[in-house]
């Protein structure tokens, strides 16, 4: 359990709640006292407390003076709603996803729905166990960011065993093409045009993209990459185009920088990458190779990340809604389980935010 920047008493609900899944607990099974949970996963007694206060409250605990605590299963009476509202998304710690979490959490909260988290980590048979896991929970409706949205949905019967148990959901940054069912997401394919525009104006003519390809955020990503030059009449060499997979993410697009770096003169004048976690990379790599950003290379990440302004060289970059998007995601959602409205799609055009990662190029 080591989502640091998901809220403990969170991790800590949705660790026990697994256990009960696993059978670890059982009705009627005492568990570890306050004590021994905070002791056992390094939390504050305070932050027990709070788990433990929020699953009797649901019905998955029960304490008993002088005896202590004991598992139980919530009952549900005939037509009441779980109030269970689950997420999958790819990632929980990491980049931009607690953001969407905790917007979708309080909105959550303040309509009296508790959040039940997992995680695929990008892994389509993980993205399976995670359905798995829902399913068999008494959750009113799921939200879902699919796993490595381009190579397709090989889970598609998990998916049509909710719609036939009439559980709603919806899905996040991207969707699985033949599912009929509502996406928040980022106009991405107009996010890097942005990009590219921005840098043929600001005089770059030898541009190089990096973009992840097993997910369709990457793949308009790119889309607006070529589109924007082709737009300017600019070529696009196929060598200033790099793809790669979430299992290359940490080690192809630096190489292949730090090769496109040492071309002296033919090299590229800036970068526009498919992300500010690839962005970060690889204005590494621009140091590595004794160079300079923007004086040298100029670079463009995507998602306004915290990484784009904790570096010293600020970092220009596309805008995403994140916090935002969680909340929209959750209203939408509880709209489609306690009035039956259907929802709608909803695209977020990403505004460029120009820093001091990006200069200008006098080309000869």
């Amino acid at each position: 359990m080591n989502n640091r920047r998901i809220p403990k008493y969170i991790q800590l609900k949705n660790e026990l709640l697994s256990w009960f899944e696993s059978g670890k607990l059982q009705r009627g099974k005492q568990i570890p006292s306050e004590n021994e949970i905070a002791e056992q996963f390094g939390m504050s007694r305070q932050t027990v407390r709070q788990t433990f206060g929020e699953l009797e409250k649901e019905g998955w605990l029960e304490r008993i003076q002088g005896k202590g605590t004991f598992a139980r299963i919530p009952e549900r009476r005939e037509g009441e709603l779980a109030k269970t509202i689950g997420i999958i998304t790819t990632y929980i710690s990491d980049y931009i996803f607690p953001h969407i979490v905790r917007g979708a959490e309080a909105e959550l909260r303040s309509r009296g729905y508790r959040l039940l988290l997992s995680s695929t980590d990008n892994n389509k048979e993980k993205e399976m166990e995670s359905l798995q896991l829902m399913a068999s929970q008494p959750i009113s409706g799921l939200i879902i960011e699919p796993t490595k949205s381009a190579e397709g949905n090989p889970n598609l019967a998990y998916f049509l065993e909710l719609q036939e148990k009439g559980i709603p959901y919806l899905m996040i940054n991207e969707k699985y093409q033949e599912l009929e069912c509502p996406c928040l997401k980022v106009n991405d394919e107009s996010g890097s045009y942005k990009a590219v525009q921005y840098l043929l104006e600001q005089g770059h003519m030898r541009i190089a993209g990096f973009f992840k390809r097993d997910d369709l955020q990457g793949v308009n990503r790119l889309k607006g990459f070529l589109a924007a030059h082709k737009a300017a009449g600019v070529s696009v060499s196929a060598k200033s185009v790099v793809t790669y997979t979430t299992e290359q993410k940490n080690d192809l697009p630096y190489r292949q920088a730090l090769q496109m770096l040492a071309e002296g003169e033919e090299r590229p004048t800036a970068f526009v990458c498919y992300n500010d976690e690839l962005a970060v990379l690889l204005m590494e790599a621009v140091a590595a190779s004794g160079l300079r950003v923007p004086e040298d290379v100029s670079v463009i990440g995507f998602d306004d990340s915290s990484l784009a302004s904790a570096s010293g060289t600020k970092l220009t970059t596309l805008t995403h809604p994140k916090t935002e998007m969680g909340q929209a995601a959750a209203k939408q959602l509880i709209a489609m389980i306690e009035q039956g409205q259907p929802a709608q799609d909803i695209i977020y055009e990403p505004e460029l935010i120009v820093r001091n990662s990006v200069a200008r190029r006098n080309e000869d």
